[in-house]
């Protein structure tokens, strides 16, 4: 098993308590904590400067290592702010590409240029979405091409101080702050308590404080012909499935509340890249998600990618309007 892959399997168990493996961490841990503290400060006092872009710049990330449902908040965010009568665009570092360049993410881009998340936010929303190894300079290039654009997003980034943001959101599931350590000893980048504007639980909430959301696949799923199946067409047969995400047992666990008999499981690293990835028949129907669809379908073009809808209980939006509101008269 690739070393990668072993890390991605066992670390984020090691960092639910405070073992003898995470303890013999500690030491890197303080070495990380330092480092990081240094680099806030140096931000903090203007000895590194801060970019700040003309218009509003709302940043959704965690703190922990690892998805916790930002992409999926990423997207309902821009299409609530589309609803609000906002013109928003959205910025990332474009995680797991092999390009290292400032771009554009089109709707036929290939996910090794741009990313997968990338990808997905501008296929789902339709809104002017740049990926950029200095969000900054993503974030220039989108306004040049989109001066129409009036507020952005960028998807992850909390810890890139570099790009200044006027309303920062922090995302959390389940694993919350694990066993509250740093990395490599625990799965933080950084301490927690952290001063955010707002905390949005995707999960059970295990800290307190902040508000929920609701994570719920949709009824259908659709492969890479455009072939759109009902889910509950599958009930009664076995079916595979896989996911390259952080946390992929919570995609299937998704899919056994829709009733579906899961044959096969495969667990994957997160943004995999499917290199090498066999085109033979499928026996079974085999479903993805639809961040794993778009690499995928270029080897099983009748995979079937299923989409998450994520809902913010109402209290998160009426806090969310007040905020934005208050950038708008600004």
């Amino acid at each position: 098993m690739p070393l990668k892959h072993c890390l991605h399997q066992h670390l984020p168990k090691v960092w639910q308590s405070r073992n003898g493996l995470a303890r013999m961490l500690t030491p890197v841990s303080l070495l990380y904590g330092g480092l990081v503290a240094a680099r806030q400060g140096l931000y903090r006092s203007g000895f590194l400067p801060s970019v700040r872009l003309p218009v509003p710049v709302l940043v959704v990330g965690n703190v922990v290592a690892g998805g916790a449902g930002k992409t999926p908040l990423t997207i309902a965010i821009v299409q609530h702010l589309l609803d609000q009568g906002w013109r928003p665009g959205v910025v990332s570092r474009g995680h797991g590409r092999q390009t290292s360049d400032t771009r554009a993410v089109q709707m036929d881009s290939a996910p090794a240029d741009v990313g997968d998340e990338p990808l997905l936010i501008h296929q789902k929303t339709g809104v002017p979405v740049w990926v950029g190894s200095k969000r900054s300079g993503a974030g220039l290039g989108l306004l040049q091409t989109h001066p129409e654009t009036n507020i952005l997003i960028c998807d992850d980034g909390l810890q890139h101080w570099a790009l200044a943001r006027d309303l920062e959101i922090c995302v959390m599931d389940e694993r919350g702050i694990g066993n509250g350590w740093l990395l490599p000893a625990g799965p933080l980048r950084e301490t927690w308590p952290k001063k955010v504007d707002l905390l949005l639980h995707t999960g059970v909430n295990s800290i307190g404080g902040g508000f929920q959301a609701q994570r719920q696949l949709e009824d259908w799923a659709q492969d890479g012909l455009g072939r759109r199946v009902a889910l509950d067409s599958l009930i009664g047969q076995p079916v595979d499935a896989l996911a390259g995400l952080a946390r992929p047992a919570g995609f299937f666990n998704l899919l056994q509340e829709k009733g579906l008999t899961l044959h096969q499981t495969t667990p994957l690293p997160d943004h995999f890249a499917f290199v090498g990835w066999s085109s033979s028949p499928l026996s079974r129907p085999l479903l993805c998600t639809e961040k794993d669809a778009a690499k995928l379908w270029q080897h099983q073009p009748q995979a079937l990618a299923v989409p998450l809808r994520l809902t913010p209980e109402p209290t998160f939006w009426q806090a969310f309007d007040r905020l934005v509101s208050a950038l708008r008269s600004r």
